[in-house]
């Protein structure tokens, strides 16, 4: 079989969990587009800032849901090299191992390979966003008030993936030609939780010296 190992998978071109959208003519989808926008003006730092007037709640739940696809995708790509043998544990390096564990169906961590922790991660950061009572997608209905709190354990736990595909994957993203994409996928990420203080210092450890290349160039 000499088929490339890129095709030979049925998974790797599609997303790895249905795409989060955000329904067309809504407020949210407004502001998505802003946001599009404003990124596409290449600066990032400014594309992150909570557009004048507009309500912070709602500017965190619309690029939480964007991050939430842009991971989706970017580990859609690599899901054939993430297996329960190359895998056998969730990791950011040697020195971080992550057991999962969500509070209501898993209450006590467990230790399972990368691609059965993500795959727990996605579905239950899936099921936050498919929430009304959380992530409200009608006009005028107010956000919970733990809403903050949910929304940085949700990019927290994002977080770990991008850390577990910089760490373990590094190579097929190069192969694949995703490198680009991987960094402003994540430098975006980044500056949007450095704006509003929404993830621990400690939890961005793994990729503590990558933050400090990334960013350090728009300060």
């Amino acid at each position: 079989n000499t088929s490339s190992p890129f095709c030979s998978g049925s998974r790797s071109s599609k997303t790895f969990k249905p795409k989060k959208n955000i329904p067309e003519g809504s407020h949210q989808y407004e502001l998505l587009k802003h946001a599009e926008a404003t990124l596409g003006s290449g600066n990032l730092r400014m594309a992150v800032m909570l557009p004048e007037g507009e309500d912070l709640n709602e500017w965190v739940a619309v690029n939480t849901v964007d991050f939430f696809n842009q991971i989706n995708m970017l580990y859609g790509t690599i899901t054939d090299f993430c297996t329960e043998e190359s895998c056998p544990v969730m990791s950011a390096g040697p020195k971080y191992e992550y057991h999962w564990a969500d509070g209501t169906n898993i209450k006590k961590p467990i230790k399972c390979s990368a691609p059965k922790y993500i795959d727990y991660l996605m579905t239950w950061v899936q099921d936050q966003l498919d929430d009304e009572t959380l992530f409200p997608s009608k006009i005028g209905v107010p956000f919970p008030k733990n809403f903050m709190s949910v929304a940085k354990t949700i990019l927290k736990r994002l977080f770990r993936v991008y850390a577990h595909i910089y760490h373990q994957h590094f190579d097929p993203v190069i192969q694949l030609q995703e490198e680009a994409h991987l960094n402003t996928s994540f430098k975006h990420f980044i500056f949007f939780v450095q704006e509003f203080n929404l993830i621990d210092r400690r939890e961005l450890a793994p990729l503590q010296e990558l933050i400090e290349k990334l960013t350090s160039k728009d300060r």
